[in-house]
């Protein structure tokens, strides 16, 4: 089963468990899923592929991520909580990210595949890294990897 069906299956199980946050969470998705189906121009009763409901889950983290930075800026512990809990469920949906040390090995191998670098190519280097490791591991690791490496 696609992770768009399992979305929708697990509306039914958060729904029997009484459990509000995660089904807000789920409603959510789905229906980030259906404007995401429009925006592709497609039909609203097509189905996404596990790799663009895995885009849509991590624009819903970012998001959650975003507003949790402003509202702890803002001093609304409240919505902060609320946030974290929704941001907790989110992340329960993608695939496990590389550690700092993981990022670091297969940069290391990446630049000696490329050669010597130095820090004006720094660029260069973190969009190739970044290709490699798209949806494997946090753009800001990869970025603290890079800029240890190039320094």
């Amino acid at each position: 089963m696609n992770l768009h069906n399992t979305l929708k299956e697990q509306i039914k199980d958060a729904m029997k468990a009484h459990d509000a946050v995660k089904l807000s969470v789920l409603r959510g998705l789905v229906s980030n899923c259906t404007n995401e189906l429009l925006v592709l121009k497609r039909k609203p009763t097509d189905k996404l592929t596990d790799d663009e409901v895995l885009n849509v889950i991590r624009r819903a983290v970012k998001q959650r991520k975003d507003s949790i930075e402003q509202f702890t800026k803002g001093g609304r512990n409240d919505l902060v909580d609320s946030e974290t809990a929704e941001l907790k469920i989110l992340e329960t949906y993608l695939p496990q990210m590389m550690s700092e040390e993981e990022v670091m090995i297969v940069a290391k191998t990446k630049l000696a595949e490329m050669g010597e670098m130095d820090k004006s190519k720094m660029g260069m280097f973190m969009g190739t890294l970044m290709k490699e490791l798209k949806g494997k591991a946090d753009g800001n690791i990869v970025k603290l990897v890079v800029e240890k490496l190039l320094t």
